[in-house]
């Protein structure tokens, strides 16, 4: 978020102001979260009854930020004789410390304080901007801490606040004498401790806490996590930028689900969707395969674990589905929020069996695909007798629970992404032609694994025939032959929606297009109309909903797009991937190489600069995804069976790109590099 400060550690995570100060409005998402909870919605520091000025903040580490501060406004700063450094850390619970210091030649007294609240908001609370809480609040002050608390029922939240120095806490903050002497400089740390209790007396909070002390579950450095990645050797300085980014913001957004044995999976984003998300985890290991191949197994388990067992139409859960989103927060607790856990998404149960196979690919790990043949076996029943709501033999959804549940349940999933090219609404139950592409690709590759290690060669021979029969089944009735696209979905009574939308470039990477339409496919996808020069565009200029920031109806998303680009290699339009790559990697300098979740579809050459998307978050875990894939893309790396795919050339962006050090079933690559054909040839590998 523009103007803001971020320090994240998973699904803990602190939002200030540029100061450093927390100033929470009902709807601002800012503040110290953890599990979907705003635990404090105050931090303001003031010495002598003045706030703060930042001459300057280091946030260049994800996990912790320094605030350089002067008293009173930015014109004052010369003549004082008094300023601060406020050094805050996130990991499990939040550790602030304050040091002030006296440049003048007198002797100083001045008072320290910080003024402290906490709401104990819903994230859902924050993000809908809803009415007042149904429980009660506490405070509890003591001469050596504060504690401010809420409760509701069996539903308990509170921090704990203590400082290393002697201090007078009160209600709403924490105060500090200071005297100074001439050149001297004071520091006190504080901590505040976030709490989750049980009803039985068991904090939750101790589980992240202890996942501190064992470096073997969780390191505590970035410096683990990007030295176990391959490294990247290229001439493009924004390339370069992009990929330490994207690999320091995966690091940051791994936590560990609380309840769920302290395995680490990837949050979806910053602020809203700090947690467990089937469709983005599922995507963001997609992604991330080569480089970061640790993320998968953890959270092929941790899904398989919370796979649909019954029927609930509140939850909308059914036998083998995957869940969409896993919700702490008061919200779920109460049901008022169906996400404990919601499993309203048609998309994740397909991902789900096309990330076990696309893993066992790369690592060889078949262990795994025999741990978890039930559940992909199940997931696959599901699409068959759970999913296809109109009997044409297609995945399909039509909410179940009316009041809190998503009205669109594929990856756009906002309420007008689905529409058709003169802007109506379909009806329902929908079939999104992606969703299609997803489920065609679940069935072969489950049947390679049925027949490769679980020896099951009739179920292998059944699904075989049922992917062939689906692939025949979507090229008569998605394909729109006068249009040359294919619909981005049937509406109840089969009707294909006709709106031209970047849902098509999913169905390249899912291989269920012919290849003599994939041409036709890739015409569009770069026409003006999709393609705005920075990358595709969610829908193309000229239909009646298309807005260059509507949320899915005009703004460019780089996971889309890296998704997009895959599928164009697969189809070897290799120039065409290389020009979206080109596209959002140059997108993400002026993002200072992070790529948020979406950006405007504003047209390249009309804005000279992609256009910020208000309420974009950032980082987003497929978003740092993205730069990873598109790099996989454009070296070609891909794993077939026991050997690796022929590289493309790069595009006129990219003079050469290398990665170094490549873990696969092949052992790890020394070097896998590439160069453009004009420059003198890649080395041997």
């Amino acid at each position: 978020m523009p103007g803001t400060v971020s320090c994240i550690d998973g699904s803990t995570f602190v939002v200030s102001d540029s100061c450093g100060d927390i100033e929470s409005s009902p709807a601002a998402p800012v503040g110290l979260f953890a599990a979907d909870t705003r635990y404090l919605s105050r931090w303001v520091l003031t010495v002598d009854g003045e706030r703060m000025t930042a001459l300057s903040v280091d946030d260049s580490r994800y996990f912790e930020a320094a605030f350089f501060l002067v008293p009173g406004g930015q014109m004052d700063y010369v003549q004082a004789d008094v300023s601060a450094i406020r050094r805050r850390r996130i990991d499990a619970d939040l550790t602030e410390s304050i040091t002030v210091f006296n440049y003048g030649d007198q002797p100083r007294e001045v008072e320290v304080r910080l003024e402290v609240a906490a709401d104990f908001a819903d994230i859902f609370e924050i993000k809908f901007n809803v009415g007042a809480k149904a429980g009660e609040t506490y405070t509890e002050v003591t001469p050596d801490g504060l504690r401010l608390g809420y409760r509701r029922g069996t539903f308990h939240r509170e921090v704990a606040l203590s400082a290393d120095r002697p201090a007078t806490f009160g209600p709403d903050d924490v105060r500090f004498a200071v005297r100074l002497a001439p050149g001297a400089d004071w520091s006190v740390e504080l901590r505040a401790e976030m709490r989750a209790w049980r009803p039985d007396g068991v904090d939750l909070r101790d589980g992240p806490r202890a996942l501190r002390t064992d470096p073997s579950v969780l390191p505590d450095s970035v410096r683990d996590w990007v030295a176990a990645a391959p490294t990247l050797d290229t001439d493009s300085a924004t390339l370069r930028q992009v990929y330490e980014r994207s690999l320091v913001d995966l690091a940051a957004l791994r936590f560990a689900p609380l309840s769920l044995g302290g395995a680490t999976v990837p949050a979806a984003g910053l602020p809203w969707f700090m947690t467990l998300f089937g469709r983005d985890s599922l995507l963001t290991c997609l992604q991330t395969l080569p480089f970061t191949p640790s993320l998968t197994p953890p959270t092929l388990r941790i899904l398989a674990s919370l796979q649909g067992a019954r029927t609930d139409d509140v939850l909308e859960e059914d036998p083998g589905r995957i869940l969409h989103e896993l919700r702490y927060g008061e919200s779920a607790a109460f049901e008022e929020q169906p996400h404990s856990p919601y499993y309203g998404t048609v998309d994740a149960t397909p991902l789900f069996v096309v990330l076990l196979d696309e893993y066992e690919r790369w690592s060889g790990d078949t262990a795994l695909v025999r741990e978890l043949e039930q559940e992909a076996r199940a997931a696959l029943g599901w699409m068959d007798r759970h999913a296809d709501l109109t009997g044409a033999g297609y995945v399909s959804y039509q909410r179940r629970n009316l009041d809190t549940g998503l009205d669109n349940q594929c990856w756009k999933d906002s309420w007008d992404s689905i529409s058709y090219a003169d802007g109506r609404l379909p009806g329902f139950p929908r079939s999104t032609c992606e969703t299609q592409g997803y489920a065609y690709d679940a069935k072969i590759r489950a049947a390679r694994l049925a027949r490769t290690v679980w020896h099951d060669g009739a179920f292998a021979d059944r699904l075989e025939r049922e992917a062939a029969e689906l692939f025949e089944r979507f090229n008569r009735d998605f394909w729109l032959e006068d249009r040359g696209w294919y619909a981005v979905a049937l509406d109840s009574d089969g009707t294909p929606v006709d709106s031209l939308t970047s849902n098509i470039g999913h169905l390249l990477w899912s291989g269920i297009v012919p290849p003599e339409r994939a041409v036709r496919v890739a015409e569009h996808l770069m026409s003006p109309a999709l393609f705005s020069g920075w990358g595709v565009r969610t829908m193309a200029e000229g239909q009646s909903r298309y807005n260059p920031l509507g949320y899915h109806t005009g703004t460019v998303w780089p996971f889309d797009n890296s998704f997009i680009a895959w599928g164009l290699r697969r189809y070897g339009l290799t120039d065409e991937a290389g020009r979206i790559a080109e596209g959002i990697i140059s997108a993400a300098a002026y993002f200072e190489g992070r790529l948020p979740e979406a950006f405007g579809g504003f047209d390249r050459r009309t804005t000279r600069y992609p256009v910020r998307y208000p309420t974009a978050g950032s980082p987003q875990a497929w978003s740092s995804g993205a730069s990873l894939l598109f790099l996989r893309t454009l070296l070609g790396l891909d794993p077939h069976e026991d050997h690796l795919a022929a590289i493309p050339a790069l595009p006129a962006a990219f003079d050469r790109i290398a990665l170094l050090d490549v873990p696969g079933r092949w052992g790890r690559l020394d070097a896998f590099a590439r160069h453009r054909p004009d420059n003198p040839p890649a080395p041997t590998y």
